[in-house]
């Protein structure tokens, strides 16, 4: 950050609502991101990331843009949260008149990274940990997509490594919501994870048409760059690498991929980089992720429920979202039993380990968290205990499993020793349970459940 100029310069020090800022950690042509720390009360986070939109000192014009901007961003924050995404806790305004280039700005209060990705390859050109990094950000672009959403800006500065080793994309400034087949967004995106079709886009009142196949160029140029510490069209400068993008898109140059290349990362890659959008399509997030899975040799995310798209301001209410249906394992009878450390956070279904059905006490996979590798008759008594449970009900849940074993679901009960009692016992006799969530399924559950027992049967 030495000697780059600040979009927002904030001093060292400076206080907004609980937070204090310390030292930057990035800026943008919209935004510069800050480290921040609570200086008042007790809740968690103690760390966060204070993100700075600016509005004071700027013409109505650039005004209006920037507020466009950070509604796109707190906008889809608020309304998603998935485990690839970065985490919000909450929005603030600057209020300091003596200030005015601060004055008004909107800060989003942001989970904290420990780098972004640019900064991994500043360091390490081609990091030995790239393909399994580019397993969570196609995860990550899946999660999006199913929701709804284009990022429209996939680049290394906005992946997000975390302090486990997790990935969030970040920075959705230019993210657009989905009408139909593609959404509108700001005229504006970085040259080189452009498609060639955006370079010189049609443009009317709302901004620039996408697609979520422009988000699929993004991730095949963001590959190559990852695993050859190189570009995938030739240029010394973005301007050259542009004008090659346009004269491959008419036809006139063809894809020449690194040599180095695996045969399955260069299949991938040269799907994610066809020339048309209509090309690119064929290959949507759903079946490319379990290809970039394969080519990563990492576990099998689970399938994400599509989730109705909130009406608006929906964002206000608790969200009730009835997720039915987890779970796996090869027909292990006795359980292996989990509790949450303290020195691990404390949100995201990413917490749960692979093979494992996991119980949390707040929605989104947030709150205690409760896991088994097996079956469980009663979870409050043995050497290993839910504690939580006793007082707390299950808010959100997600069977983080493999069923190879033949076992597609885990069902859970009010009784113990998978007995039905209260409600569950008038249900018809191949429903006498809480609830059953099918292998691989993750979500907050409507209503208050407070199973005591769990066990792992073919399907829900």
């Amino acid at each position: 950050m030495t000697g780059r100029p600040y979009a927002v310069p904030v001093p060292k020090g400076y206080r907004v609502g609980a937070w204090e800022v310390r030292e930057p950690l990035a800026s943008g042509a919209f935004a510069t991101v800050y480290a921040a720390r609570r200086t008042a009360g007790n809740e968690e986070p103690r760390r966060a990331a204070l993100k700075f939109l600016p509005t004071g000192t700027r013409t109505p014009r650039q005004l209006h843009h920037l507020r466009e901007l950070a509604e796109r961003e707190v906008t889809l924050l608020r309304r998603l949260r998935s485990p690839r995404l970065i985490r919000m806790y909450d929005t603030l305004t600057v209020d300091a008149p003596d200030h005015p280039e601060l004055d008004g700005a909107t800060v989003l209060v942001l989970e904290r990274a420990e780098h972004s990705l640019d900064v991994v390859l500043t360091r390490t050109p081609v990091p030995e940990s790239g393909p399994a990094v580019l397993a969570q950000v196609c995860e990550g672009l899946h999660q999006l997509h199913r929701a709804g959403w284009v990022h429209g800006d996939l680049k290394p500065a906005n992946v997000l490594l975390m302090r486990d080793g997790s990935v969030r994309l970040a920075d959705f400034n230019m993210a657009a919501e989905l009408e139909g087949t593609h959404a509108y967004a700001p005229a504006f995106a970085t040259p080189d994870y452009t498609p060639p079709e955006l370079h010189w886009p049609e443009l009317d009142e709302r901004g620039t048409r996408v697609r979520p196949s422009a988000d699929v160029w993004a991730f095949g140029v963001l590959a190559h760059v990852v695993l050859t510490g190189t570009y995938p069209l030739p240029g010394g400068s973005a301007e050259a690498r542009t004008e090659a993008a346009m004269r491959y898109a008419r036809g006139l140059e063809e894809l020449r991929l690194s040599p180095g290349l695996p045969d399955a990362w260069r299949e991938i890659i040269s799907d994610c980089l066809a020339r048309t959008h209509r090309e690119r399509a064929a290959h949507g997030t759903t079946a490319l992720l379990r290809r970039v899975e394969k080519a990563a040799g990492t576990p099998r995310s689970p399938r994400l429920l599509r989730l109705p798209r909130p009406r608006p301001a929906a964002w206000r209410r608790p969200a009730l979202v009835a997720a039915v249906s987890a779970a796996l394992l090869a027909g292990a009878v006795t359980a292996t039993y989990a509790t949450l450390r303290d020195d691990e956070p404390s949100y995201g279904y990413h917490r749960c380990p692979f093979g494992s059905v996991c119980f949390f006490s707040e929605q989104n996979g947030t709150g205690d968290m409760c896991s088994w590798s097996g079956n469980d008759p009663d979870w409050l008594s043995g050497r290993d205990t839910c504690e939580w449970s006793r007082s707390k009900p299950v808010r959100s849940v997600f069977n983080n499993g493999d069923d190879s074993g033949g076992l597609g679901g885990v069902a859970y009960f009010r009784g113990r020793d998978y007995v039905p009692v209260g409600p569950d016992i008038n249900r018809p006799n191949n429903r006498k349970r809480t609830g059953c969530t099918s292998v691989r399924a993750q979500g907050n559950l409507a209503g208050t459940y407070a199973p005591l027992s769990h066990r792992f049967i073919e399907h829900c």
